[in-house]
């Protein structure tokens, strides 16, 4: 079954990944507009989790992947039946990118802590090419963390 909500971000993710971002990020702004308010919080974390990947400013980046983090955890509230493993497999993900955004902030306190929490979640993910990329990319941060 198709989303169209889905398919319109994909578009825009595609935009980024054929080095388009400006496009990209234009595109995720006007779907943004129109899901922002009383709409699927799937789909809000999803756009802002690609909507951060964008950014040029890390404190910009930082405010999308929050607000990513935080549609993640109203899913788990406000839709429980959907809150199924594909949406805790977000969280390392998730947390990672706040782990990473905060370290190169300076914060190394709060990127301690994600890093902690994308490493808690990682076993919501795959033993698949995606997963083991994600912890590949947690093991990475953790090493750079250590040095900090």
């Amino acid at each position: 079954m198709s989303d169209p909500v889905l398919d319109r971000i994909g578009e825009a993710l595609a935009l980024c990944n054929a080095g388009l971002k400006n496009a990209g990020r234009e595109a995720f702004a006007a779907i943004w507009a129109e899901i922002e308010y009383d709409r699927d919080p799937f789909h809000q974390c999803v756009l802002a989790h690609y909507m951060a990947d964008t950014q040029d400013d890390p404190a910009v980046e930082l405010m999308w992947d929050r607000r990513a983090l935080g549609a993640a955890d109203r899913i788990g509230r406000e839709r429980p039946d959907t809150a199924s493993l594909s949406v805790l497999s977000l969280y390392p993900s998730l947390h990672l990118n706040l782990a990473d955004v905060l370290h190169r902030m300076g914060d190394i306190n709060g990127a301690r802590y994600h890093l902690h929490l994308a490493q808690q979640t990682s076993d919501a993910l795959a033993d698949d090419g995606y997963g083991q990329m994600l912890r590949s990319a947690i093991e990475r941060l953790a090493a750079r963390l250590s040095a900090a």
